[in-house]
């Protein structure tokens, strides 16, 4: 008979990084194009209301989760024994992933993802100043735990030539989105960047970066395409070299440089070519742009005051 499926479903994701049910499913496709896994029936499992009764699929979790255990002993295994099964395999604390797996539902799977998103990134973006126009912009991202339970807090910094821009601030996992809001400590900067779900291995973000200038005549309210790269580990390259890369620098070169150990360069810079070149430079709002708005609709205001009071 089987047991703890909700539980043992939330410990998968977790240790996956899988970021909704659907993601899950799809990790139980690259094991077994015809697994019998489906989204609807599994957010029964994960509320408790059913079990699998296909005995290939707890197959092809045990394949999954690469346990060098059975499906018969996935279905059979109490939640307790599961969880110490996969942390000795996936090298996980039983402590930390017992209390996320006890989160209320709807909840641990995104908490989850918290320890999988934790580390350093070379982030790459479209340079918003003016001065660097068409150039391509390095930042550095780092994401730790907070100071209570499940909460990441993230900073991003870049070396810029009138000095080390700095901000931090709050990490919100989402259904949908991974969203950080990140502000310059004692100063006006704040950005906000809106990423997509990360797949399991959590190797790159995407998203938009918003904001406005820091080095130009103007504070224009820009948008960028930004890719954030996991690397291994933090570099004191990363947290000193010139933010700004050469023109038509190579992306995968600077990785390299960052100590990740990529083999074929030129077709991750081609890829990150045609990620970028979707949206050929940022969005920005210039004064042009803003004051023929401002000039007619002041008029238009000024032909009709407002009446104050009878």
């Amino acid at each position: 008979m089987a047991k703890d499926i909700d539980r043992k479903l939330r410990v998968t994701a977790i240790v996956l990084g899988t970021v909704t049910m659907k993601d899950l499913g799809a990790a139980f496709r690259q094991i077994n194009p015809a697994t019998s896994f489906n989204v609807d029936r599994a957010h029964k499992w994960m509320q408790g209301r059913a079990s699998p009764r296909q005995v290939q699929l707890y197959d092809d979790w045990a394949r999954l989760l690469d346990l060098r255990q059975s499906g018969g002993w996935i279905a059979e295994a109490d939640a307790e024994a599961f969880i110490e099964i996969v942390c000795l395999r996936h090298n996980r604390d039983p402590n930390e992933l017992k209390q996320q797996t006890d989160a209320p539902n709807g909840q641990s799977a995104r908490a989850g993802r918290g320890p999988e998103l934790a580390g350093t990134y070379a982030c790459y973006s479209h340079a918003w100043s003016p001065y660097f126009q068409g150039r391509i912009i390095r930042g550095q991202l780092s994401i730790e735990p907070g100071s209570s339970a499940n909460r990441l807090r993230a900073s991003y910094a870049e070396v810029l030539p009138t000095g080390r821009l700095h901000l931090e601030g709050a990490v919100s996992i989402e259904k949908r989105a991974i969203h950080l809001d990140l502000r310059a400590p004692g100063g006006d900067a704040h950005f906000v960047y809106f990423l997509m779900p990360p797949t399991p291995m959590v190797s790159v973000l995407v998203g938009l970066m918003c904001g406005v200038t820091i080095i130009g005549p103007s504070a224009q309210p820009s948008v960028t395409r930004i890719a954030m790269v996991r690397l291994p580990a933090l570099t004191s390259r990363l947290s000193t070299a010139e933010a700004y890369l050469p023109i038509q620098g190579s992306i995968a070169e600077d990785l390299v440089s960052l100590g990740l150990a990529i083999c074929d360069s030129a077709t991750v810079d081609g890829k990150f070519d045609a990620f970028f070149a979707a949206k050929n430079g940022p969005d920005q709002i210039a004064d042009a742009e803003y004051h023929p708005l401002v000039d007619a609709l002041d008029q238009t205001w000024l032909r009709f005051p407002t009446v104050v009071g009878d």
